[in-house]
């Protein structure tokens, strides 16, 4: 029993040396790996401090694919109606095609008639170049744009005028746009007298009556362009006989000329104290008229018509061979003696045709020798 004991008490003491022994080089093991790695650690700041320095010592160069990079925004999203904003600001010459796309699409979904406005502006101004034209056209931008005509603010109708006016000096354009001229018609017979909404359908119909393709349009309108013409300020007389002389221009369309109602005070513009520029329109629209020869059966059928044009300005009973004799005096340099001539044509957009170049001197002659 004695011997046992000893035994296992040698055993007990030998496992206590192995546990002390054992944690002893766990110990010395934890600390040559801490040394180590606290060794690594200095030498990596170290690294880092070094390279830290180096780049700070880095210049970039001007024009360097760094410079490039680095001045680049941070690409996220923006609602569209930030992204047409940033595209109104543009040049209109500078907008590419995904540019008019989104301001067309911009257009259809915004609320604000202020955002409208803006947009159909820059549509407008974009319009002026024929790239433009064409890619608003193939982007059904024609009819998105002609839909703001019934738009119950003013402005915004006034805005969707004048960019189916710009549209409208396209070819391929206009058969797209003459759909809309019963619509146009409509504002200048509901809108205010001298108004811009006046004002910029006359300038949409005289582009589109230019050519004598779309001309029949207008028939039914000459009546309201006369009457017009008669309580209308300088500028909308102007603008209306720009329609007018272009209209009669078209021997075709001198029929449905001489038939429409005329008020019987356009005879008053015939007048020294008329505006020389209205003046001159006027003269000239007279004599594409005087130009048309009816047979006698047709001149006796529109002479029974009291409030006819025919009748006011054109038959033997009119005022109007007094009242050009008067203007042989006209205090105007111009109208009195120097001769002139205009053409219709885009780039001077006066609403002259060609077979209206009339010397002026002549046309007077000649009005008041057949009348």
């Amino acid at each position: 029993m004695g011997d046992s004991g000893v035994v296992a008490r040698l055993g007990n003491m030998k496992a206590l040396l192995g546990i002390v022994a054992g944690a002893g080089a766990s110990y010395g093991l934890y600390k040559l790996i801490s040394r180590e790695g606290k060794r690594r650690n200095k030498k990596k700041a170290a690294n880092e401090t070094v390279r830290s320095s180096q780049q700070e010592e880095v210049k970039v160069q001007p024009g360097s694919l760094l410079a490039k990079v680095s001045g680049l925004d941070v690409v996220c999203f923006r609602p569209g109606e930030a992204v047409a904003d940033d595209i109104i600001h543009q040049s209109p010459n500078n907008l590419e095609p995904q540019h008019l796309n989104m301001l067309l699409s911009c257009l259809q979904t915004g609320t604000d008639p202020s955002d409208r406005c803006r947009i159909l502006l820059t549509l407008g101004n974009a319009a002026a170049f024929t790239v433009n034209q064409n890619l608003i056209r193939e982007f059904d931008g024609i009819r998105i744009i002609a839909a703001f005509l019934s738009d119950p603010a003013t402005e915004v109708k006034i805005q969707t005028l004048n960019a189916l006016n710009n549209l409208c000096m396209n070819i391929q354009n206009q058969e797209q746009i003459k759909i809309f001229v019963p619509r146009v018609l409509e504002l200048i017979e509901m809108s205010p007298v001298n108004s811009e909404l006046q004002l910029g359908a006359l300038r949409l119909l005289t582009n589109l009556s230019v050519t004598d393709k779309h001309q029949h349009l207008l028939k039914g309108a000459v009546t309201l362009l006369l009457s017009l013409l008669v309580v209308s300020n300088e500028s909308l007389q102007v603008q209306t006989l720009k329609v007018l002389v272009n209209l009669s221009s078209n021997p075709d369309m001198i029929d449905d000329i001489v038939q429409a109602q005329a008020p019987a005070s356009v005879m008053l513009l015939f007048d020294k104290r008329t505006a020389a520029a209205v003046l001159l329109r006027l003269l000239t629209f007279v004599g594409n008229l005087k130009a048309w020869r009816p047979s006698a059966q047709v001149a006796e059928e529109l002479r029974r018509k009291q409030d006819g044009l025919f009748r006011v300005m054109l038959d033997e009973s009119s005022q109007l061979h007094s009242r050009l004799l008067q203007l042989l005096s006209h205090p105007d340099a111009e109208i009195q003696a120097q001769p002139w001539k205009s053409q219709t044509g885009h780039s001077s957009n006066d609403g002259f045709s060609d077979s209206g170049r009339l010397e002026f001197s002549h046309c007077l002659n000649s009005i008041v020798k057949r009348s």
